[in-house]
C-alpha cells in the first residue's frame, strides 16, 4: 500500500474502516558491523534495530529499522484531530517514531516505500491510522521530502494512530512485504 499524503478528514474514514477490526538514529550507521536481525518472534526493546529489504525505485534496498518511541496524546487532542469528534471518544493519538537507515542497495530516486510496513497496535488490536497526521510532529520527516536517499543516511518517519485511551501496551510492528512483523513494545497510553 503506497504512502499517501491526504487531508486529515480522511482520518475519519480510516477510523471507521479499522475500528471494528481487530528520535535519533539509535546509533545505527552504515559503517557499524551488521548484527543479525532478531527473528520476528523475538521481542524488541525501543531503539533496537532489525534489518529488512524493501523494493524501492530503482531497486531493492536493505534498511536497518528501529522503532525509537511512541508519543501518546490525550483524548481531547484525538477529538480535535478527526472530523467527527464523537467517534474518537475513549481514544488517544499515538505517534510512532521509526528510524530507517539505508544500509545497502541503490540510492532512491523516488519517495521511499519502507514506511509502508509500519503499523501500530494497542493491547493486541490494530489502531486506526490518521493519514497525513504526523509529518509535522517534532522529530518527524515527511517521506515526500526525501529527494535522494543514499547508503548510510537515516530518516525518521512517523505514523499516527488512534488507540484506546487506557491501553496497557502499545506495539510498533514493521514487516517486509508478505513477511512476519518485528515488534517493539512500549508502555501503554
Amino acid at each position: 500500500m503506497p504512502y499517501r499524503k491526504t487531508a486529515l478528514p480522511v482520518a475519519l474514514l480510516a477510523l471507521a474502516l479499522t475500528a471494528g477490526c481487530g528520535g535519533g538514529d539509535g546509533g545505527v550507521d552504515a559503517k557499524s558491523p551488521a548484527k543479525p536481525s532478531p527473528s520476528a518472534t523475538e521481542a524488541l526493546a525501543p531503539g533496537e534495530s532489525v534489518t529488512g529489504k524493501v523494493a524501492e525505485d530503482p531497486g531493492t534496498v536493505t534498511y536497518a529499522i528501529a522503532a525509537e518511541k511512541v508519543d501518546v496524546g490525550t483524548e481531547a487532542e484525538a477529538r480535535k484531530a478527526v472530523s467527527e469528534p464523537e467517534k474518537a471518544k475513549g481514544l488517544v493519538l499515538a505517534t510512532a517514531h521509526v528510524t530507517y537507515t539505508h544500509r545497502g542497495g541503490p540510492a532512491l530516486t523516488d519517495s521511499p516505500e519502507v514506511g509502508d510496513g509500519t503499523t501500530l497496535f494497542a493491547d493486541g488490536q490494530r489502531g486506526a491510522i490518521l493519514i497525513g497526521a504526523a509529518e509535522d510532529a517534532p522529530g518527524c520527516e515527511d517521506p515526500y521530502d526525501v529527494e535522494s536517499w543514499k547508503q548510510g543516511e537515516s530518516h525518521t518517519f512517523c505514523e499516527t494512530y488512534l488507540v484506546p485511551a487506557h491501553a496497557e501496551n502499545v506495539e510498533v510492528h514493521w514487516a517486509e512485504e508478505d513477511g512476519e512483523p518485528h515488534i517493539w513494545t512500549f508502555a501503554g497510553a
